[in-house]
């Protein structure tokens, strides 16, 4: 909690200085967003490195209680990847659903059939995480 309250002024300004360079160089703005982008995944893929890492090293470590965190890491990936899955899918059923009934509103039913098979990817990622969580 206490990074997020040093951080969160830090974001507010790269922040407001990406919304000037926007509006004085829209070329130059873009390259900086992209630039941050890339350091934001650089980091969050040496802080999965380094999770699994130290899961690999707690298996090792703990005998089979090491598998333990392996599944639940296992559980979390299904859980987060279903769920990322699932909004991308529902965004765009969903924005696809509501262009259809704006021009026929009969369709209402068939369009939510579409959207809850979208939604549906969610279910199925906390079922396996279920399962994974029970071998645990």
């Amino acid at each position: 909690m206490l990074t997020w309250l040093i951080v969160l002024p830090l974001v507010g300004a790269v922040l407001a200085a990406v919304r000037f360079l926007a509006r004085r160089r829209p070329r130059q703005a873009l390259r900086w967003i992209l630039a941050a982008d890339a350091v934001l995944l650089g980091g969050a893929l040496l802080l999965v490195l380094t999770t699994l890492s130290s899961a690999a090293e707690a298996a090792g470590t703990a005998g089979a209680g090491g598998a333990n965190g392996t599944a639940l890491i296992a559980a979390a990936i299904a859980v987060g990847g279903a769920s990322i899955g699932a909004a991308a899918a529902v965004a765009y059923t969903g924005a696809a659903a509501l262009a259809a009934l704006s021009e026929r509103p009969e369709l209402f039913g068939r369009a939510m059939v579409i959207v809850g098979l979208a939604e549906g990817i969610a279910v199925y990622g906390l079922v396996v995480a279920i399962l994974l969580i029970g071998k645990a």
